[in-house]
């Protein structure tokens, strides 16, 4: 049985979140993709959670969170985030956004510095348009009669071929994970993505920020986090070996990148 707290936002979404570690440690959220949950990050919870009082959360429209009318905007989804440390009376916080998770982190760097410590944006980009190029797949997600095409969409997209090749258990757990999504959360998360565009905007991010790619990515490529590290001042760039999902990936290599820069003394 999962375990998790709800709050419910100033707009009426009830988001289901845990918070895992040690009270006395500085506090680090993680942000998920489009299309899964907080359990994303249960390969890193146990090495982060040594180090950080880490607090996760399912987005609007995914996992045990609750699921209003879309689209969603990106602010509304940033705002999601303050209100969850308002909740829990963190003025601020390290934070940790993978995918869409990262174009959250971007706009909390652009317009709520003052709560933002560090900022690790992975597998991300600041434009993914044009707009248009998500109506097919928001037109498929919508009158399919399941969640099954998208799925498979995904997963091809967020995991190398190699790991196709036989059953897989990492694959399982996300398929399931895909399946079991609200097509209506994901097409609402999916329109906070086509209105986003802060290509320049990013420029006014003060907080320190590290950028992780990877190298093999076909959803937000590569060179979207080579431009987004010489665009945000002072930003760190790592690029692992990965397609999209550097976290399941590369694990090790991942968290050793985020727990070095968040505690590095100067970054």
């Amino acid at each position: 049985m999962d375990n998790f707290s709800y709050f419910t936002t100033s707009d009426g979404a009830r988001i289901a979140y845990r918070i895992e570690g040690r009270d006395d440690k500085p506090v680090l959220v993680l942000s998920n993709s489009i299309g899964t949950t907080l359990r994303m990050w249960d390969g890193q919870v146990p090495e982060l959670s040594r180090h950080f009082s880490v607090l996760r959360y399912d987005a609007r429209g995914h996992g045990a969170s609750s699921v209003p009318a879309g689209p969603y905007s990106l602010a509304r989804l940033g705002q999601d985030v303050l209100e969850l440390m308002d909740t829990l009376d963190i003025a601020r916080a390290h934070f940790l956004g993978l995918s869409l998770g990262g174009i959250v982190g971007q706009w909390l760097g652009i317009h709520a510095p003052e709560r933002i410590e560090r900022l690790v944006l992975s597998n991300t980009a600041p434009y993914l348009g044009p707009a248009d190029r998500f109506d097919a797949p928001i037109a498929e997600a919508l009158q399919a009669d399941d969640m099954t095409g998208t799925a498979e969409t995904f997963l091809r997209n967020w995991f190398p071929a190699s790991m196709f090749e036989t059953p897989n258990p990492v694959v399982k757990t996300y398929r399931a994970m895909l399946l079991a999504t609200n097509r209506h959360g994901l097409v609402g998360s999916w329109g906070a993505v086509q209105e986003t565009d802060l290509r320049e905007d990013i420029a006014r991010i003060t907080r320190p920020t590290l950028v992780i790619a990877g190298e093999h990515d076909t959803v937000t490529a590569a060179s979207y986090s080579m431009q987004m590290a010489k665009i945000i001042p002072g930003a760190t760039l790592l690029v692992l070996p990965a397609v999209h999902l550097s976290n399941v990936e590369f694990p090790r290599e991942f968290v050793d990148a985020v727990v070095k820069f968040v505690l590095s003394p100067t970054a």
